[in-house]
């Protein structure tokens, strides 16, 4: 069941879709927004599909199993975009894509119990509009992605990224 609720989204991740690098979304605005070009960093999370999605409908990031470092690395007005390699946590259909984006807000990390002794710490993000885009459309305009070891930094959970990446993959994901 699940698999089949996905398989668009698996389907758009393998190269189906509409979207292209560049450095303005679709209606020819720059991005990131006028005013975020001071301190303003931009971050990758690695989280599956399935949790980028609760935590953009909850409005909050949470990240490498709850840990709360990668999470006070980011400062309020920090860009943080989600890299998903898999659609489900442990398994599922491989999707990677840049899958959400958003803006840290202000406040720092804070203690979430949800049960079963599990108290990850998570952080506000106000997320914008945007539609996942496939990590291999973009890797040739991507800089993070040409150099050594880049994925030894995504199987951290959390990496720093320039904001020219930032520009190409919102761009591309159509963020507004």
């Amino acid at each position: 069941m699940r698999e089949a609720v996905f398989a668009p989204l698996v389907a758009r991740a393998a190269g189906v879709g509409e979207h292209s690098p560049g450095g303005a979304t679709r209606s020819g605005e720059a991005w990131p927004p006028p005013g975020v070009e001071g301190p303003a960093r931009a971050w990758v999370g690695v989280v599956s599909y399935e949790h980028v999605r609760r935590g953009v409908a909850g409005g909050f990031a949470q990240l490498c199993h709850g840990r709360r470092a990668p999470l006070a690395r980011m400062n309020e007005g920090d860009w943080l975009v989600y890299y998903s390699p898999r659609v489900s946590l442990g398994g599922g259909d491989a999707l990677r894509a840049f899958t959400a984006i958003g803006r840290v807000r202000g406040g720092p990390a804070y203690a979430f119990d949800m049960g079963g002794g599990f108290v990850p710490f998570r952080r506000d993000v106000s997320y914008v509009p945007s539609e996942p885009v496939p990590l291999a459309r973009l890797a040739p305009a991507l800089r993070f992605v040409r150099e050594p070891g880049w994925g030894l930094k995504a199987r951290r959970g959390h990496f720093e990224i320039e904001l020219d990446d930032l520009r190409v993959i919102a761009a591309a994901m159509g963020a507004r």
